[in-house]
């Protein structure tokens, strides 16, 4: 028996490591596949930001081309009044938005200038010496503590060669201003590695000394962790909170303006979905493996029982073997009589024993047979897809295999639907039907929480304008910040309500009783959040992103205080039979 127990106690380490192993391959299948369309977003994201700080720097090139030929500077050049030449850089760098502009003879006198400073110390002698060559002379450099880029135009007199030179200083952190801390973290360096423009200021001026090591500016080197997964380059780092400490790393070099561009990703969704995928695996391989255990061991009871039968059959056998000896030997005819009963026992025996058998299998194969067939075909199409590389069809298999718990599918189902990247124009929605897809969602939650809910459709159906899975996206956010801000309150309850305004509009409200918004003002701010700092707490962009989100459609979203306590949203939308 002992002996048994270890076998077993064997088999199943055996079967739940082989299971970990599968886990863990599937974790890394997924996580590689996983790293391609986020790298892939990533280098759009790249692009799009290299394309935006070149576009704006090509706007004071020209500015600096068509400048240098400008009469005041023709005039100021052949000896006329600086005053006239001052004044005409200082209105023009005040109109394109320019930090400073400085017209200078071929021999580096100053002739005019839009402000005071020495352009000398802004623009490098090479950006200089490229313009009285008759080329146009670009590079970064500093104005005090001001990082610039610096252009220098040549400025042709009446016989066709250089007779001076326009300096043009463009103040880097305005541009950067219109996408400091937007996603992902993008910085550009210069030829030597230091990080000059960067929508993270606290990589300003550090310098990318190796793939594997940057240096701070005050001289200090941190060492990064480097890792090639799939053929993307995986860095780790620990330099902000809002730095990825887990990225795909991504270069693109930008000729036209001497830098090279850089992007860290962030890989935390892609080890979210290896890491889903990988507990579905486990999970249904767990599935399967008690089943299997749980049919092991009725076959094993089952077995011993017929042992143990078969041992009482053959000792009762032997003691009327005996009897009937005995009663040989006394009668000849009672011995007959006995060998035949016997036989007649043995022959009832087995026919009842092969019965109860066949009873009994065929209501384990009835009650097994049909459940087992369903869920070994689904599970084996479920193999065949995810060999194939196609997750999605796999998945649609293990979901027909959850279906016994309805529930399970159709929370599955809401949740396949909301993370997809709506890229679709804002078309017809309806309203409640996003509120009741949202409250599924949220159930559970509610339930576990005992808040109650009051929440009743609209009669008629309200159709507004928006998208569909962002609406969702909004509408989600509305609730769980109403479900948080009531964590801590002794009456849960939430009152959801969507109205027309008789102007074309379409309201939703999402009220809590929680204890209220601390500054109204302040809310749809970026990064203002009222929860502890933590990354299970959220960074304040919720409430940033939904309004952005809403305006997008056309639309409001406002925030405040209820009269009767907690907090009130108000989600205001073009109704589509308005805009129609």
């Amino acid at each position: 028996m002992r002996r048994h127990l270890d076998i077993r106690a064997g088999l199943v380490a055996l079967f739940l490591a082989a299971v970990a192993a599968l886990g863990a391959v599937v974790w890394r299948t997924g996580y590689v596949q996983a790293l391609q369309p986020l790298s892939q977003a990533g280098e759009s994201d790249l692009a799009l930001a290299a394309d935006r700080l070149v576009t704006q720097l090509s706007r004071y090139r020209e500015f600096a081309v068509l400048m240098a030929d400008h009469p005041a500077l023709e005039a100021r050049r052949a000896g006329g009044p600086r005053a006239a030449a001052d004044n005409a850089l200082l209105e023009a760098t005040d109109r394109t938005g320019t930090a400073a502009a400085f017209f200078l003879s071929l021999d580096g006198r100053i002739l005019a200038a839009s402000g005071p400073g020495d352009p000398f110390d802004m623009a490098s002698t090479e950006v200089i010496g490229r313009a009285r060559q008759g080329a146009l002379g670009a590079g970064l450099g500093m104005m005090g503590d001001i990082r610039v880029f610096t252009f220098a135009a040549p400025h042709f007199g009446a016989d066709g060669t250089v007779a001076g030179t326009l300096i043009v200083v463009v103040d880097l952190a305005a541009l950067e201003r219109d996408w400091r801390g937007s996603l992902p973290t993008v910085y550009f360096t210069d030829p030597g590695g230091r990080i000059f423009v960067t929508n993270r200021s606290e990589l300003l001026f550090w310098r990318e000394a190796t793939s594997a090591t940057l240096i701070a500016p005050e001289g200090r080197r941190v060492a990064l962790s480097v890792d090639r997964v799939g053929g993307h380059e995986i860095r780790q780092q620990d330099l902000s909170p809002y730095i990825p400490a887990e990225a795909v790393y991504l270069t693109d070099h930008l000729p036209v303006i001497g830098l090279t561009g850089h992007a860290l990703i962030d890989v935390t969704a892609a080890k979210r979905l290896a890491s889903l995928q990988a507990a579905a695996a486990v999970a249904i391989c767990l599935f399967f493996g008690a089943l299997l255990f749980l049919a092991t061991e009725r076959r094993r009871t089952l077995a011993l029982a017929n042992q143990r039968l078969e041992e009482r059959v053959s000792a009762r056998t032997r003691a009327l073997s005996e009897t009937n000896a005995a009663l040989r030997r006394e009668v000849s005819e009672r011995q007959e009589a006995e060998r035949q009963l016997t036989r007649a026992q043995a022959d009832l025996v087995q026919a009842g024993k092969l019965s109860a058998l066949g009873q009994m299998s065929a209501g384990i194969s009835h009650e097994l047979n049909q459940p087992l067939m369903a869920i070994r075909s689904y599970a084996e199409n479920g193999t065949a897809f995810l060999d194939r590389g196609r997750p999605d069809a796999a998945a649609g298999n293990f979901a027909r295999i959850s279906q016994m718990a309805g529930r399970m599918g159709r929370i599955i189902q809401n949740l396949r639907a909301f993370a997809r990247q709506e890229a679709a124009p804002a078309t017809e929605v309806g309203l409640a039907g996003i509120v009741d897809a949202t409250l599924d969602l949220v159930e559970t939650r509610i339930r576990a929480e005992g808040v109650s809910v009051d929440w009743t459709a609209p009669a008629t159906p309200i159709i507004v304008i928006g998208g569909e899975v962002r609406l969702g996206q909004v509408v989600l956010n509305l609730i769980t910040n109403a479900l948080d801000a009531m964590a801590e309150s002794v009456e849960r309850r939430l009152r959801i309500r969507i109205t027309e305004d008789g102007m074309g509009h379409a309201l939703l409200t999402v009220q809590d009783s929680g204890p209220g918004i601390e500054e109204p003002e302040r809310i749809f701010d970026p990064f203002y959040s009222t929860k502890a700092v933590g990354a299970a707490e959220g960074m304040g962009l919720g409430l940033s992103i939904s309004y952005g989100m809403i305006q997008s459609f056309g639309g409001k979203l406002r925030g405040a205080n209820a009269e009767g306590g907690g907090a009130i949203f108000t989600v205001e939308l073009t109704n589509a039979k308005a805009a129609a």
